[in-house]
């Protein structure tokens, strides 16, 4: 046999000089929960090691993390009841809790990166990404409210704004507010392709935002749909995105390819809560090799072509040195 691909994994060193894809710090986003008060650090039940914050533990938390050279962060607040209403006002009120920690976030560490979570569900009392009537999400009135969330992070210092909403047309809106407020600056960082899926359940817990009736599949996407998928991402880079975003992450490691394969722009993918609990659980039983079995899963999404990776494994696997 002339050709033997062995050769080329008989020894540790060779493999590693042959390793085609590589995942490091650089490509890691952090998504960090915040509740309000102080001195405020509970463990989400359904995430292990994933906690929610009080601001002075948020900034404390980043602070561990900016020493490993973890520099980005994606945060979302866990608001309380009573706040919420049918049109998210919270969302942009000057002293909310997430305003006030975007603030204090780059106040403290103005040379992370502080990407921003701009939909209704967590401030909806609908539990909704736009606004509900009669038992139907509107659309284009859903926009004005998501233009002003944006343009109160970015006047807080957000350096990305990533609208996961899923309204139609909300790209082209956010980026014109932006622009015409001179935030030429501020990123877009799309959910182009998020779908409806099952894996989502332990981010609600975590933020208390279930849907209050009904589910999200008027406006997030069938999880058997692909090429619709590239319609979405298409349509949000004609409309200004500076990055595409595939939610979940390993079950849609073929859309995170065909959307890498179609676009010049960098594509994000979002290793999501459920895929994290799943993992965390088997390793839990004994069923998986921590290190392998993380590794592997951060491995095949930048395989697939995600440039960032959103994964609440980005701390650990940093500490631990598995990169």
């Amino acid at each position: 046999m002339l050709q033997r691909p062995r050769r080329n994994r008989k020894s540790e060193v060779i493999r590693q000089m042959v390793q085609e894809t590589h995942v490091s710090a650089a490509n890691l986003i952090f998504p960090l929960f915040i509740v309000d008060g102080t001195f405020q650090k509970s463990e989400v039940a359904s995430m292990p090691g994933i906690y929610r914050y009080s601001i002075d533990n948020l900034l404390r938390e980043i602070e561990s993390c900016m020493k490993l050279g973890l520099k980005s962060f994606d945060l979302f607040p866990n608001i309380d009841e009573a706040l919420k209403d049918k049109f998210a006002t919270e969302s942009h009120r000057e002293e909310s809790l997430y305003l006030r920690a975007i603030r204090e976030v780059k106040k403290n560490f103005p040379e992370a990166c502080v990407i921003t979570d701009v939909a209704m569900d967590p401030y909806s009392s609908d539990g909704h990404d736009g606004i509900v009537e009669n038992g139907e999400i509107l659309n284009d009135e859903t926009l004005e409210i998501l233009g002003k969330m944006a343009l109160a992070h970015a006047q807080c210092g957000a350096d990305i704004i990533a609208p996961s909403d899923m309204m139609d047309g909300r790209v082209g809106y956010i980026r014109k507010v932006l622009d015409d407020n001179k935030f030429t600056n501020v990123s877009i960082m799309s959910y182009s392709a998020k779908y409806a899926s099952a894996f989502y359940g332990p981010f609600r817990d975590a933020l208390n935002s279930a849907p209050k009736f009904g589910d999200k599949k008027t406006y997030q996407m069938n999880p058997a749909n692909q090429r619709e998928a590239l319609i979405e991402a298409t349509l949000d880079e004609s409309e200004g995105a500076d990055f595409l975003m595939v939610k979940p992450a390993l079950p849609y490691l073929d859309v995170i390819k065909l959307i890498k394969d179609n676009t010049e722009l960098p594509v994000a993918a979002y290793n999501v809560s459920g895929e994290y609990a799943m993992i965390k659980a088997a390793i839990q039983k004994g069923w998986l090799n921590e290190q392998r079995a993380i590794t592997e899963v951060l491995t095949s999404i930048r395989r697939a072509g995600a440039t960032a990776i959103l994964t609440y494994h980005a701390k650990e696997v940093l500490e631990n040195k598995w990169l």
